[in-house]
C-alpha cells in the first residue's frame, strides 16, 4: 500500500512539473474538455422605439433583434455570440447623445446602427467621430453623409435621388407647377432644400412653399393656400403623423391634385391609417415594399423575399423599409466582422470599400467619397392602391 501511494505521489509531482514547464496557457489545449469562453461581441443600436417615430424605430427594433436571434443559433459570428444593445431615443436628440455616450463609453460596443432620425442621427455625428466608432445611419438625410465623415455611413436612399425621381415622374404626366410642404424636422428641412435645389432642372416651378411643425395636427390653413394657387401636384416630405394629415386635409378640403409623398412614407401602415384619404399617394421607394413584382432574377430579388418572409412570419406585421433600412445597416457590420474582426478601425475600412452589397435598400457600391454607396435607381415609384403599395403607372 505504501509503495502504491508513493507512485501515486509520484505520477501528481510530475504532472505538476509538466504544467509548470509548459505554462499555464497551455492547459486549455493540454485539457480537452476546457476551452476559452470566446469573446461576445456587442453592437449598439439607437432606435426610436417609442414616441412621434416608432414606426420607424419599432420595425428597426424587432429586426435588430431577429437578426441577432438567427445569428447566435447559426453558432454566432465566427463562433463568437452577437449581442445588440437598444437603447430606445424615444426620436430626442438629447437623449440620443446620452445614450451613444453610455454605449461607446460603458458598453464598448464595436459599432453603432441607427439612429432612426434625420436629426438625432446629425446630433451623435460629432461623438461618433471623436470616438472614432463606425456609426450606421438608418436615417435618410443626405447631410448625415454630405460631406463625407469618416465614421459616419447611411442606408436609406438619398434624398436628391428622391426628389429627382419624383421629378422625372411628374415630368412625364405633364406636371410643371407644383406646390410643396414640409416637416420643420432634419427630415422636412433636408428634403425641401433638395426639391427646391432641383426644380430648375425639370423646368419646374414651386408656386407655393409651406411648411408644418412635428407637433401640428392641423394643416389645414397651409393646404387652403395651396389649394387657390395655381399648383398641378403637391409634394409633402416629412416622416410620422404629418404625412396621414395632409392626405386626410386634403380630401376634407376637395383638393382634386395630385399628392406626392417622399420616401420616408416606406411603411404600409400610413396607408392603411390614411385609409381613402390615402389613395393614389405616390411616392419612391426601396423595391421591398414591390418585391412580388421583380423578376425572379433581380439582383434583390433573394434578399427582399427573405427579409419580408422572416420578419412577416416572426411579427405577424407588414414589413417596412425602415427595418429595411436596420437589416441593411447591421448585416453591413456583421459581414465586416466576419472578414476583420473586433476592430473599429478595420470595420470602417471594410465598410468603406465594400461594392455589391446587396441589401433591402439597394445594391450598395460605398466608397471613400460616398458613404451612402445607393444612386437614384435604387427607387420604384410606388403608389396606393386599396390600401396597398403598388408599381406607379
Amino acid at each position: 500500500m505504501k509503495k502504491k501511494g508513493k507512485i501515486v505521489i509520484g505520477v501528481v509531482v510530475a504532472v505538476v512539473i509538466v504544467l509548470l514547464l509548459v505554462g499555464p496557457l497551455s492547459v486549455w489545449n493540454w485539457v480537452p474538455t476546457l476551452k476559452k469562453p470566446l469573446v461576445t461581441y456587442k453592437v449598439g443600436a439607437l432606435l426610436s422605439v417609442t414616441g412621434p417615430a416608432a414606426w420607424l424605430g419599432t420595425p428597426e427594433r424587432n429586426t435588430v433583434r431577429m437578426i441577432e436571434e438567427e445569428i447566435n443559433e447559426a453558432g454566432g459570428i465566427n463562433g463568437h455570440p452577437l449581442e445588440v444593445i437598444v437603447e430606445d431615443t424615444v426620436g430626442d436628440a438629447t437623449k440620443t447623445v446620452t445614450a451613444a455616450k453610455k454605449l461607446i463609453s460603458k458598453d464598448e460596443v464595436l459599432a453603432i446602427v441607427g439612429p432612426s432620425r434625420s436629426g438625432t442621427t446629425m446630433a451623435v455625428i460629432p461623438i461618433v467621430e471623436e470616438a472614432e466608432i463606425p456609426l450606421i445611419s438608418c436615417a435618410a438625410a443626405e447631410a448625415i453623409v454630405v460631406p463625407v465623415k469618416r465614421w459616419v455611413f447611411k442606408t436609406p436612399q438619398k434624398d436628391s435621388d428622391a426628389a429627382i425621381r419624383i421629378y422625372e415622374y411628374m415630368k412625364e404626366q405633364g406636371i410643371s407647377k407644383i406646390a410643396i410642404i414640409t416637416g420643420t424636422t432634419g427630415f422636412g428641412d433636408q428634403g425641401r432644400g433638395q426639391l427646391k435645389k432641383f426644380a430648375s432642372e425639370f423646368d419646374i416651378t414651386i408656386v407655393v412653399d409651406e411648411t408644418y411643425g412635428p407637433e401640428d395636427t392641423d394643416m389645414t390653413a397651409q393646404l387652403t393656400k395651396i389649394k387657390a394657387s395655381e399648383a398641378e401636384a403637391l409634394v409633402n416630405w416629412s416622416i410620422v403623423a404629418g404625412q396621414v394629415i395632409v392626405a386626410k386635409n386634403m380630401r376634407q378640403l376637395a383638393m382634386e391634385i395630385p399628392l406626392f409623398q417622399s420616401h420616408g412614407f416606406g411603411n404600409v401602415k400610413y396607408a392603411q391609417t390614411a385609409g381613402e384619404a390615402g389613395e393614389g399617394i405616390i411616392f419612391p421607394c426601396g423595391r421591398l415594399l414591390a418585391v412580388d413584382t421583380l423578376a425572379e432574377d433581380h439582383p434583390q430579388k433573394e434578399v427582399l423575399t427573405r427579409y419580408k418572409e422572416e420578419y412577416e412570419a416572426k411579427y405577424n406585421e407588414d414589413v417596412s423599409t425602415f427595418g429595411g433600412h436596420a437589416w441593411d445597416a447591421l448585416y453591413l457590420v456583421i459581414e465586416a466582422l466576419e472578414e476583420v474582426g473586433p476592430d473599429r478601425g478595420k470595420i470602417r475600412d471594410y465598410i468603406e470599400n465594400k461594392k455589391g452589397f446587396v441589401g433591402t435598400g439597394g445594391v450598395f457600391n460605398f466608397s471613400p467619397e460616398d458613404h451612402n454607396g445607393l444612386d437614384k435607381y435604387a427607387f420604384e415609384m410606388l403608389a396606393v392602391k386599396d390600401g396597398k403599395f403598388v408599381v406607379a403607372e
